[in-house]
Parts: C-alpha cells; structure tokens; sequence
C-alpha cells in the first residue's frame, strides 16, 4: 500500500514540476527584516509583508520577552479551558477601542480566523458570495461551511448584486479581501457595502493586508472608507503582518463575537496563542498607533517604486498598497526572474498558479518602512538587467 501511495504521489509531484508550478521552501538563517541571510548570503527582502517593519522591533520584543516572564512560553489550552489570560483579554480590547467596535475576539491564524467565522454564521439553507479572487482560507470557509457558495466577479458589485438577488439563501453573507494579497488592489468597499444592504445582506472583510497599512491611523480599510459597523458588520485582521507578531481577530458586535464564542469551531478547538504573543501585539499597536512615519514614508516608497517601474517599462497592476506585482509573459520566466534577481541578493515571491489565475504569473514584491530609498532604487536596476 505505502509504495502504491508514493508512487501515485511522486507523479503527481513530477507533473507540477514539469508545468513550473513545484513550490520550494527557502531556509532563512535570520529574522524578519529588510535583509534576510540566505546560504550565508545578504539579500534585499522584498517579499515579506512586514510592511511597518515592526517585525524585528526592539519594542515589541522587549516586551515579548516581559510576556515570557509573566505567562511562560505557552497557554496550555484553549481560551474556554483556561488559556484565555489577562494578556489576551487587554488586547481584544485594545483592538475593539482600535476599530471602533464593541468587542474583538482573538483566533490563532487568519486561516483559522476565517474558517470558523463562515462557518459560525452561515449553513445548509444560507448562502454565502465570495470574490472570485479572495484568499483560499476565505474560499474554504465558504465552501467548508455547506452554505450555497457563489463566486462574483472581481470586484464587480453588479454581478454581486444579481447573484444576491437571485439567491434563495435565509441568511446571505458577502465576503470580501479588503486589499488583495496577489493583486494589491482595494475592494470597493463602499459600493459593496450598500449593494449588501439593499439585498438584506451580511458582508464580511478580511482587512489582512489593509490594517496598520490603511486609513489614518492605520484601523485598515474600513477606515479608509469612512464605514462603519453597520456598513461592515463582519471585520478580521491580521496581526502577524504590518503588525509584526502573530494571530488574528475578528471584531464586531456584542452578539457576533458571542456567536463566535460559542459556535466558531476553530476558536473553541485549539490551544489560544501564547499570552506573551499578545503582549507583544500590544505594544505594536502602540507603535502602530504613535509612528504616523512608518505609514508617510511607506507611501514614499511605494510611489517612487511606481515611477521607477514605469520608466523601465515594467508591467505593473493597478495597486497602491505595499504590494506591488510585476506581470510576466510566462511561469518559466518569473522562476528565471526570481533566480536571477535572487542571484544579484533581492528576495521576491515568485507566484504561479493555482496561487493566481492561469496566465496571470507575476513577481509579487512587497515594501516595507524599513526599506530606503536606495534599496527601492537598486532593486528597480536589478528588475531592469533581468
């Protein structure tokens, strides 16, 4: 049975390397920054999405090592055990006050975050409608959560509001990307938002990409768009991105975060994160809160990348977040692109598909605060020699 299984698989392993789309880990012999140690080699990271560049702060991890001191290295259960500590409760608070809302509640991933939101809100005779390019966990909960699951087009609230009125569903959610992980564009919050109410519908953000980055003071993409909970009833955060730690959290009201409480079955069923993880996000979302610089300069960079590229006739996507993909021809040439540029020390993602659609192969770069002028600059000549 065991070589019957392998051989199977080993086929299926050599048809993806065959089509250019084999996946291949990258060992990192450093922290999170904007130069990573690759095989004993500096090179420029422009793949993370640490775009604060909070990620190796003194700050924060003076104060996870202060977290470690008080609570240990671990919760030891889940929050409805007794892993649910005073660290943990501060910064739900901390987030809720952060986002306008009555309460927040902490998952372990955003994967996680995501799964058992969908799932606590909606089922069998429901309906759920999904952007046809959000993220695979938004995906996943939607097809996880046995409700009738429909994809609209791209940011397209006219296609989204035929679907909904065609749907049959009792309880309709919409769920959305705030900022879209491979593309970097905004999803059209607003328009999305009434489009949802005119047909009695939830509508759920995943503002991953977009909290710490977007709006004033960083409260994400609802706050770029002036909304507030009763446009966007559903809002999840990352907080392992431009935050710089690690987790998730769902806020909203008293009674969602209640039904998430006592349905959500990837917050009931797993250990809670670490309590001195959440110490740690504390102290970033003071940073996050207080360093309007990060943000300044971060728009800095992402328009002078935008120009460069332009002059080198590069093929931008329409983005003005800190994602920035460069279109290619083919998936041959962005693993060339990637292992050339690797060779001259800058480190971008290479995404292929099923990550993006076929033909849409791109170089998925990313900036941070922590970047200067001077690395945008020289990875712009390392993109035009390649």
């Amino acid at each position: 049975m065991s070589n019957s299984m392998d051989r199977l698989l080993q086929e299926n392993l050599e048809k993806r390397r065959l089509q250019h789309l084999y996946r291949s880990r990258v060992r990192v012999d450093s922290g999170c920054s904007e130069q990573l140690s690759i095989n004993d080699k500096l090179v420029h990271n422009f793949c993370s999405n640490d775009y604060l560049g909070l990620a190796d702060n003194a700050v924060i991890a003076d104060a996870f090592k202060k977290g470690i001191d008080q609570y240990g290295t671990g919760s030891g259960a889940s929050h409805l055990i007794n892993g649910h500590s005073k660290a943990h409760c501060d910064l739900e608070q901390q987030l809720a006050e952060f986002t306008g809302r009555p309460r927040a509640l902490l998952f372990s991933t955003g994967y996680m975050a995501n799964i058992g939101v969908i799932g606590a809100l909606v089922g069998r005779s429901d309906a759920v409608l999904e952007d046809h390019l959000n993220h695979a966990s938004l995906l996943d909960g939607g097809l996880l959560s046995r409700a009738k699951f429909q994809r609209y087009k791209h940011r397209d609230c006219i296609d989204l509001d035929k679907k909904l009125g065609a749907s049959k569903g009792a309880r309709k959610l919409v769920v959305t990307d705030g900022v879209f992980s491979m593309d970097g564009d905004l999803a059209p919050l607003a328009d999305l938002a009434d489009v949802a109410q005119k047909n009695d519908a939830w509508l759920m953000v995943d503002d991953a990409h977009g909290f710490g980055v977007l709006g004033d003071t960083g409260a994400g993409i609802v706050e770029e768009f002036n909304l507030g909970m009763q446009e966007v009833p559903v809002l999840m955060g990352t907080l392992g991105k431009a935050f710089g730690t690690y987790g998730a959290f769902v806020a909203g009201s008293e009674a969602l975060i209640e039904t998430l409480i006592q349905f959500s079955r990837s917050y009931i069923y797993t250990t809670a994160p670490p309590p001195a993880v959440a110490v740690a996000t504390s102290a970033s979302l003071e940073l996050v809160k207080k360093d309007h610089w990060r943000r300044d300069k971060l728009n800095q960079l992402i328009a002078r990348f935008r120009a460069g590229a332009e002059q080198i006739g590069l093929r931008l996507m329409t983005s003005n977040t800190p994602i920035q993909p460069v279109l290619m021809e083919s998936d041959t040439q962005v693993l060339e692109a990637n292992k050339k540029l690797l060779e001259n020390g800058f480190m971008v993602g290479a995404i292929r598909p099923p990550t993006v659609p076929e033909g849409t192969g791109r170089l998925r770069i990313t900036l941070s605060a922590n970047h200067s002028e001077q690395q945008v600059d020289a990875l712009l000549d390392a993109l035009d020699r390649c």
